[in-house]
């Protein structure tokens, strides 16, 4: 097994996109994200002889709470890769070679459905989170090939239709979406979604003043939108009432998977429910592409009410669908930096309440 610095983009999203989960956030174009907005991305990939059998990409992040590594949904790992014994050794001295040259303290990763992929025994929980870990996600084909019995293998299945779905919805989700199209709410998908990301900034803002939560940066966005519209992976929706936009949303869709990455509305037509209208209308758009996985990205653990995703647990739920509850995230130490790190963020944890 060899685990070298990758150079060519096709392969490695034709390798991601054939696996049974395609994370968006390994993809190549992310990468190209982070380089944007002036973070660095090493790319990684894992070869058995001439064989592609896994990727690996890791984000150098310059935060003020210490400098580390971060692995977002990774690495993924074909079938034959992970029977490898020695995936995990060679993966971990590869990624502390790589800190080390960086002057990174310590290495983060939060792998997504293959939680055993990296095993070391010096490897600790992480205090914080690093991306959603209670995801919640509509299954648009019968055979549902994200439950961990499926082995994650994509099975051969048929298409679901809206009929079904709208069955399986809460009725008052059902209700709203009718109530949606009676009160004339147009959902449209953007066809210039590099200008049309001024209006999303605009409710986005509201959202955040409203809802008190930390967003993303609007440049980090802005060149997401970008990069994956320029290869046809991102939608930039639109909700119209009154000729006016009152909701917009971002969804990412690659590999068969659509995700509902980011949402924005306003509260001043506090009863016009659009946004119900918006996801409704990205669902059936992901059922027309053929996609077989419709995520609605994070939700609060149940019962849990001081969460940043707790507002929007009952509105995502209510589509229907299913939950899937990943490893959390952990590190391993690279040097003593590492400690100090760990002792903000157990404060910081603290300070949150979660």
């Amino acid at each position: 097994m060899q685990i070298s610095l990758a150079t060519n983009s096709q392969e490695w999203d034709s390798f991601l996109n054939a696996q049974a989960y395609s994370p968006f956030l390994q993809s190549w174009t992310m990468g190209e994200v982070y380089q944007d907005i002036g973070e660095e991305p090493i790319r990684l990939e894992i070869r058995e002889g001439n064989e592609l059998v896994g990727i690996c990409q890791a984000i150098v992040v310059h935060a003020r709470r210490g400098k580390h590594l971060a692995v977002p949904y990774g690495p993924v790992v074909s079938e034959s890769g992970i029977r490898n014994p020695n995936l995990s050794t060679k993966l971990i001295e590869k990624l502390m070679e790589i800190s080390h040259k960086h002057n990174c303290s310590f290495f983060r990763i939060s792998p997504f459905l293959q939680p055993n992929i990296i095993k070391y025994k010096e490897a600790k929980p992480s205090p914080l989170h690093l991306l959603a870990e209670h995801v919640w996600y509509l299954p648009l084909v019968t055979s549902n090939h994200w439950l961990p019995d499926s082995g994650f293998r994509i099975p051969i299945s048929k298409p679901r239709t809206s009929e079904d779905i709208l069955k399986e919805m809460r009725g008052n989700h059902r209700n709203l979406i009718r109530r949606a199209d009676r009160e004339g709410v147009e959902v449209i998908a953007s066809q210039n979604p590099k200008g049309d990301i001024e209006e999303f900034f605009r409710l986005y803002d509201e959202t955040r003043k409203r809802h008190h939560f930390v967003p993303y940066p609007n440049n980090f966005i802005r060149a997401q939108v970008k990069r994956f519209s320029e290869r046809n992976e991102c939608t930039l929706y639109l909700a119209k009432y009154n000729n006016e936009v009152i909701a917009a949303s971002v969804h990412m869709h690659m590999g068969g998977e659509t995700s509902y990455h980011h949402g924005a509305s306003t509260h001043k037509y506090p009863k016009v429910p659009a946004s119900y209208a918006l996801q409704w209308k990205a669902i059936r758009d992901a059922l027309d592409r053929g996609d077989s996985i419709f995520s609605f990205w994070g939700i609060s653990p149940e019962g849990v009410r001081k969460h940043p995703f707790a507002g929007v647990r009952t509105f995502k739920t209510g589509f229907g669908g299913e939950l899937l509850e990943i490893q959390h995230c952990f590190d391993i130490p690279v040097s003593r930096k590492y400690y100090l790190t760990r002792a903000f963020e157990t404060w910081r944890k603290w300070r949150r309440g979660f």
